[in-house]
């Protein structure tokens, strides 16, 4: 295996630096590939000092989204660097080399693995959920909803005892702040869709493996941290702004993965409306904190 580790940069030079100096020594890597998607700061600037020996800047001229930017060092490291494999992760993620040796063990010995994940810790240190399925779009539409989600949880997840005594699982999608992928089974599935230009990646990620024939497996003997989507909450500051951005990538899934009709559609939108009330009235009127 040829491992490469692909870390998208946009205006988060702090924390881009602070990944590329716990993993450049990480000898199970073969090359980190910083992507900076084309910030307004200094970030090139500051992350220059950085680059060399296995670590690479790529410098984008355009912002396209998170999947662009994630499969132009996708493409790099298959093409350019000849590599097998590739750990995608968020700046604000840490993880250790064990975790990243323990996921490429999953790849050795499952031939139609296309993506595997370690279990993720917040910054809270609260567990969060693994690996779920591929919902209906009545389902999904719950899960989005904070509350239906929490009323409707052990319908839209899998069993509490799914992974009880094992050390990893099949599942059909992964949080996708850490993960690994086979780079051939990702070119083939056609990696990330860069029409989604924020959230909704993991669902889409899912269903495209799985319709190609590829499996999902979840890691459970180790974890790594995230917290709490640092990156994007300087970028979008507002809960109901990153709502908004999550609410219009759930609808392009439903549409162009789940075929919904025009009915469905209408819902889906009037849901999201009272969702974005609801959050407006628990900050504004009951001076709630998202």
């Amino acid at each position: 295996m040829k491992i490469s580790c692909i870390v998208l940069n946009y205006n988060d030079a702090r924390n881009t630096i602070a990944q590329i100096l716990r993993i450049r020594a990480y000898r199970c890597l073969d090359s980190v590939i910083v992507v900076d998607n084309a910030s307004t700061d200094d970030s090139i600037q500051q992350l220059e000092p950085y680059i060399g020996e296995k670590v690479i800047l790529l410098a984008l001229e355009h912002n396209a989204g998170y999947g662009a930017g994630n499969n132009a060092g996708l493409h790099y490291a298959y093409e350019a660097l000849q590599a097998t494999h590739a750990v995608i992760a968020n700046p604000d993620t840490d993880f250790t080399e064990p975790c990243v040796q323990e996921l490429a063990q999953l790849f050795e010995g499952h031939q139609d693995l296309g993506v595997a994940a370690a279990s993720m810790v917040d910054g809270s240190g609260g567990s969060q959920a693994g690996g779920w399925p591929l919902r209906s779009w009545l389902k999904d539409l719950l899960d989005t909803g904070p509350v239906c989600r929490r009323i409707f949880r052990a319908a839209l997840r899998y069993p509490t005892d799914y992974g009880k005594g094992k050390r990893a699982v099949y599942v059909d999608v992964v949080h996708g702040s850490m993960l690994m992928v086979d780079l051939e089974k990702m070119m083939i599935c056609g990696a990330y869709d860069e029409r989604v230009f924020l959230y909704g990646e993991e669902n889409i990620l899912g269903f495209r493996m799985k319709y190609a024939g590829f499996r999902t497996v979840q890691l459970l003997g180790q974890t790594y941290l995230h917290e709490n989507s640092g990156t994007i909450s300087k970028t979008y500051e507002t809960y109901s702004r990153r709502q908004k951005l999550r609410y219009e990538s759930a609808r392009f899934y439903y549409r162009n993965y789940l075929h919904i009709d025009p009915f469905q559609m209408a819902v889906t939108r009037l849901f999201h409306q009272v969702v974005l009330f609801e959050i407006w009235f628990c900050k504004n009127v009951l001076r709630m904190s998202w």
